[in-house]
């Protein structure tokens, strides 16, 4: 037999016995937990059946649907631990607990207490518990499930769980890299500019604090305001887009630029507490 005509044979060996890998999970399948995969199952044992077309022997005597039972079988239970994260033996006497709670119902004709199954099963209720407890740890719960009722229908567990007052991890480190920048650009305006800016913002005082303060008049401290806070966008910006901007960059805002960039590590920009007005950084964006 050549190599093509073996593959050939294998193929056809596979088409004829799918129908096994179904029956074989049917089987199996019965006692596993709601959370593993049918499907899952069903793509392992077709892989255990092209296993076993690869492996088998005509020359054996076994007949192939036997031998790739075996296999099949053996490759389900395989994938079946695998997605199950429960210990065994916790898993043995989940089964342990089911059996003997059901022959009680058929002998009581109702479900028996906590009492009388710990009794069949030679358990201390405290034994009983912990074992229930520990298995209803282990059901998965599906979070886009809905769980609401009437007008909350559509809501799902997902939803109750978020908190909102926390915000996408990429959008946390993107608004603290922004708030070091910001920290940074504020620290290198001019003495005048800085001096009106954080008045501004940070210690809320008056245009007229401002202006007695500098000398000039509360137009100028208007006047000086708008210049920061145009400087600072400016500033802010280059360091995402560069200096690629419609009005052309002077030297002075390029060496602007060029110092906020240096101003420290970029990965120092997360570390440190920012205290960055937000009417700052809504006004400047």
């Amino acid at each position: 037999m050549t190599e093509g005509q073996g593959g050939t044979d294998r193929d056809a060996l596979v088409e004829g016995a799918l129908s096994v890998v179904s029956r074989v999970v049917a089987q199996v399948s019965g006692s596993f937990p709601a959370h593993v995969d049918r499907h899952e199952l069903l793509r392992a044992g077709a892989l255990g059946l092209v296993e076993a077309a690869r492996r088998w022997d005509p020359e054996r005597g076994v007949p192939f649907e036997g031998y790739a039972v075996l296999r099949i079988r053996g490759a389900v239970l395989d994938a079946a631990r695998a997605a199950d994260w429960a210990p065994r033996p916790l898993r043995t006497m989940a089964r342990r607990i089911d059996a003997a709670e059901q022959s009680l119902i058929g002998d009581l004709g109702r479900r028996p207490t906590e009492t009388e199954l710990a009794g069949a099963l030679g358990l201390e209720q405290a034994d009983l518990r912990r074992v229930r407890a520990a298995l209803a740890r282990l059901v998965p719960i599906a979070l886009d499930r809905p769980v609401g009722g009437g007008e909350d229908a559509e809501t799902t567990l997902v939803e109750l769980l978020v908190d909102g007052r926390e915000g996408e991890p990429s959008v946390v480190l993107e608004q603290r890299e922004l708030m070091g920048y910001l920290h940074d650009a504020v620290d290198l305006l001019s003495e005048r500019h800085r001096v009106v800016i954080l008045g501004a913002f940070f210690e809320e005082r008056s245009a007229g604090e401002l202006a007695r303060q500098l000398g000039v008049t509360e137009s100028r401290v208007s006047q000086l305001r708008a210049e920061a806070i145009a400087q600072l966008r400016w500033g802010l910006s280059s360091q995402y887009l560069g200096e690629d901007r419609t009005e052309g960059p002077s030297a002075r805002r390029s060496a602007y630029a060029e110092a906020i960039a240096r101003a420290r590590r970029w990965d120092q920009r997360f570390d440190e507490e920012r205290r960055i007005a937000r009417s700052t950084a809504s006004e400047i964006a």
